[in-house]
This record gives structure tokens, C-alpha cells and sequence, in this order.
């Protein structure tokens, strides 16, 4: 696979001569294949979300051949996120799917072989993360507050320095709570596995996977409670996510305040937000390797508004996650998501801390 992607590497500096003509645009994708590549493996959120987006935005791309998916897991998204960027060919046949890719810039940036900024960014789409538990973790959870009197809890998570473990580690200890942390497994579905096993008892994902596999699943035959769902924030105010508006329980800052009777203060509850503003807000990124052709990056923007307003992207959205994902796919984009991954030094310094203390838990 590597071999194929480098020999259509070669040929990316034709795609840079192209124009950026109208003409040229609109004729970009003629008899081209688009290969949507998904930094983490098959049967997770963000391939249940990527194989939806892949079957629909092809359609719009003016005499396209046609789409591929291909998974590429591995370092909580880096692996597939860094072969975007170094050895994909970089003439618009290749997109990334990406998930916790902003995220990485943020708190490792000095680890990424590419400069994530140097990405075209394409399109983000805002999301969240429901959190679950086992009903069995002692003494027995009945209801989402039961999770404050639970014992020897082991939550799961995909890398330490992962947003969804940070958000899961927040999570925990800004409620309080003792618990064993366990983390590298290599997809959500291995996690899920996982917590079947009883090797973890509690476990965080997007709705994609939630609402398909586990409140259909574990939910409905009692095996797991839901607890809560990560709300959004822009920085000012917390608003409730498209994907959970049907979710059936509270926003993690409702919850907190409801179980433990106080307002969240403090560094944690700071770098939650952090977590919050570049994770939730951007927790799905569309791009292309750097270098990518102009003509390409307008079709394709103008391919996903286009996406966006099709009833049969909305139906099978539906029918698949249970809500239509909503793609920020304006020309701004490259600015906006450059903004967002600005944060203070010191908040920096704080977050690198958190991770490494959770190395050693």
C-alpha cells in the first residue's frame, strides 16, 4: 500500500500546474477515484461517520469514478493523520477523515513529523462524547449518580495523550472519584471488548457508536448505564450538541453540579474546557495532505455544502447515526481551525503535566 501511495505521489506536481480556472475546478475530479482515509480502525465512530460521508460527498464531485475507505489506525489517529501528511499523494485522490488530530497538535505538537496547520483543512464538523459504565461496578449502578459511590472503577482509553482520555481522566477527577486507568487499546471497538470482558468498567465514544452498538446493546439489556455527554463551548457558553439532543441524560456540567452540590472552578476544570473547544468543536476534521491542488480544495468544499442539504445524505444519516452531521465547510475554514489551536503556554505546560501524570497512574 505504501509503494502505491508513493508511486501516486510522483505524480502530485502535475496537480500543482493545474489552474484554478472555474473550469478547471469543476472538471477537477473527471474520472478520478477519491480515497477517504479514517485514522482509526473499521467499526468505530469516526469510521461509521467516514464511511457515511465517504458514500454521499463522492456524488458530488462532478465526474468522479467513484470512492474507497480505507482504515488506518494506530497512536490514538496519529498514524493515519502523519501518513496524510508525508506519503500521500497530494493531488486531491486522497482525503483525510480525521479524528483527535487537532487535539494532538495542541498537546504534542513537537511529535508531529508534519505541521498539522500546513494540512488543507477542508471542513470540521462539532460533536461530543457519551459516557458509559458497567451496571455491575460495585456496589451496583441503577442511575447515572450511582457512579458516585462506585468501587474499584477502571476506565479505558485508546493513548494517554489522547483527547478522549483526557477528557475521561477530567472527567473523573473533577467528581471525585478513585479509579484505575487502562489505556491503549487500538479502536473503540477493542475498548468496547474490552469492557464486555470486564477488563475495563467504564468507557467514553461519539454517539456513532453509542447509539448503534451499545444503547441497543448493553444499554437495553441492562449491562451498562449511560452517565453523561460532553457538552459544547465556544469559549463564552455551554450549548447542547446536534448529536445529543435524543441522548436521554445530562451534560457533564449539569451533572457535576447536580451530584456534587458545587460550581466547577480550577485548573482542571479549565483544561476541560480547553478539551472541550478544540475537541468537541472540531472533533471531525476534512483535509487534504499540504500542497494539495487549489481546484481540488474548492470542489470538494463546495462538494460537502452540497452533501449537506441532500435528503438522501439526511435519510441514511438517520437511519446509520441517529442525526445528520453537520460539516463547517466555508472558506474560512483553514483561519478558524488555526485560531482554535491557539492556547497560552501555561495552559500548555498544565495539560503536558496532566499527561504525563497519567503515564504513571
Amino acid at each position: 500500500m505504501l509503494t502505491h501511495f508513493k508511486s501516486l505521489a510522483a505524480t502530485a506536481i502535475l496537480g500543482g500546474l493545474l489552474t484554478s480556472s472555474p473550469a478547471a475546478a469543476a472538471d477537477y475530479y473527471q474520472g478520478k477515484r477519491l480515497t477517504v482515509l479514517i485514522n482509526f480502525a473499521a467499526g468505530g465512530p469516526t469510521d461509521i461517520e467516514g464511511r457515511l460521508f465517504a458514500r454521499h460527498v463522492a456524488k458530488h464531485l462532478p465526474g468522479s469514478s467513484g470512492v474507497i475507505v480505507q482504515n488506518m489506525d494506530g497512536g490514538g489517529g496519529a498514524t493515519g493523520t502523519n501518513f496524510l501528511g508525508e506519503v500521500a499523494p497530494k493531488d486531491g485522490t486522497i482525503i483525510g477523515y480525521l479524528t483527535g488530530a487537532a487535539w494532538r497538535y495542541v498537546t504534542i505538537k513537537e511529535k508531529s513529523r508534519v505541521d498539522f496547520l500546513s494540512y488543507n483543512m477542508i471542513a470540521y464538523q462539532p460533536g461530543t462524547t457519551v459516557y458509559y459504565a458497567r451496571s455491575d461496578v460495585q456496589p451496583g449502578l441503577k442511575v447515572a449518580s450511582d457512579i458516585m459511590k462506585a468501587q474499584n472503577l477502571v476506565v479505558g482509553g485508546l493513548t494517554v495523550d489522547s483527547s478522549k482520555d483526557l477528557l475521561e481522566r477530567l472527567c473523573l477527577d473533577l467528581l471525585g472519584l478513585n479509579y484505575k486507568y487502562v489505556t491503549g487499546y487500538t479502536s473503540n471497538a477493542n475498548a468496547r471488548l474490552a469492557l464486555q470482558r470486564n477488563e475495563i468498567n467504564m468507557f467514553a465514544e461519539s454517539p456513532p457508536g453509542y447509539i448503534s452498538v451499545i444503547a441497543p446493546g448493553l444499554v437495553a439489556k441492562g449491562e451498562a448505564v449511560p452517565l453523561f455527554y460532553d457538552p459544547g463551548w465556544n469559549g463564552v457558553r455551554f450549548s447542547q450538541p446536534a448529536q445529543a439532543k435524543d441522548l436521554n441524560m445530562k451534560p457533564f456540567h449539569e451533572f457535576l453540579r447536580e451530584v456534587t452540590g458545587r460550581e466547577p472552578e480550577g485548573k482542571l476544570w479549565d483544561t476541560y474546557k480547553h478539551a472541550l473547544a478544540i475537541n468537541a468543536a472540531m472533533q471531525r476534521l476534512v483535509a487534504f495532505p499540504p500542497g494539495t491542488p487549489k481546484p481540488a480544495i474548492e470542489v470538494m468544499r463546495e462538494a460537502i455544502r452540497k452533501m449537506a442539504v441532500d435528503p438522501d445524505y439526511a435519510a441514511d444519516a438517520m437511519k446509520t447515526v441517529g442525526f445528520v452531521p453537520d460539516y463547517e465547510a466555508n472558506d474560512n475554514v483553514q483561519r478558524e481551525v488555526e485560531n482554535a489551536l491557539s492556547i497560552s503556554a501555561e495552559d500548555k505546560e498544565f495539560i503536558a503535566d496532566y499527561i504525563a501524570r497519567g503515564q504513571k497512574r
